[in-house]
């Protein structure tokens, strides 16, 4: 799943993973994923193991080692130059837009520019080497998600040689094969607003494609028509991030860090639990069928495993919120995000956009915490898998 810097999570519980199923570092240790799918910065990871799936120990180190050295500005331009640029363009077409045609024609973009990510990522990834693991067999997919402004449908984009697979279509879906690469990648993580929309050629046409959980109905979609019958899941968001404790009878007004936080909170993480509860109903309701009453049927049982954070991220994010670099650290704080450590100080926005090294390794131990904390159910599930 998604989460800009949440993601740095993920890799935490991977890594517990792999140190779980190969607890004595084997030379000849594969990858129990097969099929890999990712969206919005959950692409970037889902990418780089893609890539490493024919060496995965390593790949995962490697990719330990990439968020915990993460700084703001390799993933979008944070001095005060740039900033200020893009702050008084902004303030100029609003101003003055709608008596200035031209004006409106150089509107920004966006409130951030990610360029340093694209060039981060074509330093990191080998696409040559995911083509090989697809062809040797060390894969069976890979898919990245996004939205296209221009349609209103979500995307698939999938890399596979295997020859059973078909592209799928649904209401407000459609799966696109493809050779992926850097620009699915960025389109796939471009916030809404936050970063700039990718143009991608599909099928002869240009289509302005922009975060891939914006519209992801169905988030474990892909990973079933990809004809998985397991699935891992990796969330970024706490059991209850919505603090009901900290309610007050008398609130201030919501900031627009507050809104902010909400609206990503909304785009991330809450189609994660109710597609998840939506398998489980159906996974009951197919198990009162009799044995051989779904062989004529589409639908099959897929038992499903996730770890999501066992503590909030927001007021994680809000202890490390003064790593940012100055100028950024300014914009937000006009945005209204604050250091106080409280849940309502616009922590959810933040825990997105911090991409400092301090942030990301607390993340990355904390989801290595939670992975050895259930340990029992991830051998149970991985290993039956292998079976």
């Amino acid at each position: 799943m998604g989460g800009g810097a949440r993601a740095a999570y993920q890799v935490g519980v991977l890594s517990g993973i792999y140190e779980i199923l190969d607890n004595e570092g084997q030379s000849d240790f594969c990858s129990p994923f097969h099929i890999i799918c990712g969206s919005s910065a959950g692409a970037i990871n889902a990418a780089s193991l893609a890539c490493h799936a024919h060496e995965p120990r390593l790949g995962i180190d490697k990719l330990s080692q990439l968020w915990s050295s993460l700084e703001t500005g390799m993933v979008y331009h944070a001095d005060a130059a740039r900033l200020l640029h893009t702050g008084f363009r902004w303030l100029a077409m609003l101003a003055a837009g709608w008596f200035m045609p031209d004006l409106r024609n150089r509107q920004p973009r966006s409130l951030l520019n990610n360029e340093p990510l694209g060039k981060l990522l074509c330093r990191a990834l080998n696409f040559e080497q995911l083509k090989h693991n697809l062809s040797n067999g060390k894969l069976d997919a890979l898919a990245i998600t996004a939205t296209a402004y221009n349609t209103g449908e979500h995307l698939t984009f999938y890399q596979s040689d295997v020859t059973t697979i078909k592209p799928w279509q649904r209401s407000l879906r459609q799966a696109v094969p493809c050779s992926i690469g850097v620009d699915h990648l960025l389109a796939s993580s471009s916030i809404p607003f936050v970063f700039p929309a990718q143009a991608m050629l599909i099928r002869g046409k240009t289509e302005w494609c922009g975060d891939g959980s914006m519209r992801q109905l169905a988030p474990i979609s892909p990973a079933i028509h990809l004809g998985a019958e397991k699935v891992f899941v990796i969330g970024t968001g706490y059991k209850d991030d919505t603090h009901p404790e900290e309610r007050k009878i008398d609130p201030n007004y919501p900031t627009l860090a507050q809104i902010g936080g909400h609206a990503l909170s909304n785009i991330f993480l809450d189609s994660l639990s109710m597609d998840i509860e939506r398998m489980e109903v159906i996974n009951t309701l197919l198990a009162q069928l009799p044995a051989n009453g779904l062989k004529s049927q589409s639908l099959r049982p897929v038992s499903i495993f996730s770890i999501t954070p066992s503590q909030s991220l927001d007021k994680l994010a809000l202890e490390h919120f003064n790593h940012i670099p100055a100028a950024a650290r300014s914009l937000f704080r006009v945005l209204g995000v604050s250091s106080r450590s409280r849940p309502g100080a616009g922590g959810a926005l933040i825990s997105y956009l911090l991409f400092e090294a301090s942030f990301t390794q607390e993340l990355i131990r904390l989801g290595r915490a939670d992975s050895f904390s259930r340990i029992n159910e991830v051998k149970a599930f991985f290993l039956e898998t292998s079976e």
